[in-house]
């Protein structure tokens, strides 16, 4: 039987065989993790000292993010035209929608810019998967999304420690309250291996399986749509192309989601670490 021609090498991403079909005696190419490996564009992998494809869309979509807020506030107007109308309703929704609902106008506005660029860099991230070309949400690579959690877990324990001393952060960590009797060492036990331990670990994972599945359903139902457009085959090649159209729009809907998820629980860290604990 005819092999799909996928590269040994694990560097490479998924390439398929174009000239492989149904009913020509090959397998299907399914996509697996070697879709989601990509070789340096330069540099040494074995040294890992190089730079690859999701490096590069993580850096063009910073570019792209700074470049449009730059471009809508340079020159801001009291009568805001369409890129400063857009930008502002953004910043607005995330400021007014996430921040304020979750820690409070007085003591939200300090942290409105931090989770602003949270939000839209994961969104640009996440949007990357639909955009010809790149065709690849830069969150599916677990990195990414640990390295936000990262920052969002020093910046929670940093503020925890600042506001409430070692004593509140303890009491905070641990979810001490006395009046649970007998079972407050085991509360205070998995309170605090839940706070300090799994906290970041799903904060980064809910993120990164939701765009790591959503890609894979995407490759899926387009490799099939391929694969399948041989013969009567054409039949399940057309309704295989309906779900990519689908499964496309509804990445759009679980990209703006999961960026405004990851900042939502951002906000009710931040909130957690301000509140006094009694």
């Amino acid at each position: 039987m005819k092999e799909p021609a996928v590269s040994a090498d694990p560097t490479q991403t998924l390439a398929f065989d174009t000239s492989c079909h149904l009913f020509d005696g090959c397998g299907f190419p399914a996509p697996g993790l070697h879709s989601f490996l990509f070789k340096p564009l330069f540099g040494d992998a074995d040294s890992n000292l190089y730079f690859n494809k999701t490096m590069l869309l993580a850096l063009l979509g910073s570019i792209v993010i700074v470049g449009f807020f730059w471009a809508a506030f340079a020159k801001p107007k009291v009568v805001p035209g369409k890129l400063q109308m857009i930008a502002e309703t953004g910043y607005d929704f995330v400021r007014r929608g996430v921040v304020y609902e979750t820690i409070g106008k007085k003591e939200g506005e300090k942290y409105v810019p931090f989770v602003v660029s949270l939000f839209f860099f994961i969104w640009m991230m996440n949007l990357w998967s639909i955009i010809p070309i790149a065709q690849f949400p830069v969150t599916a690579i677990i990195s990414y999304p640990a390295a936000l959690a990262g920052i969002v877990y020093i910046t929670w324990v940093a503020l925890t420690f600042k506001r409430q001393g070692f004593v509140g952060f303890f009491k905070n960590v641990t979810g001490y309250d006395k009046t649970l009797g007998a079972v407050l060492p085991l509360s205070m036990t998995i309170e605090f291996f839940s706070n300090l331990i799994v906290r970041p670990f799903t904060h980064a994972v809910r993120l990164f399986a939701n765009m790591f599945a959503g890609h894979t359903l995407l490759l899926l139902f387009t490799i099939a749509s391929w694969y399948m457009l041989n013969g009567i085959g054409i039949a399940y090649s057309g309704v295989s192309f309906v779900m990519v159209l689908v499964m496309t729009a509804f990445e759009l809907f679980i990209q703006a989601v999961q960026a405004y998820v990851f900042v939502l629980l951002t906000c009710s860290y931040i909130q957690g670490a301000l509140a006094e604990h009694h």
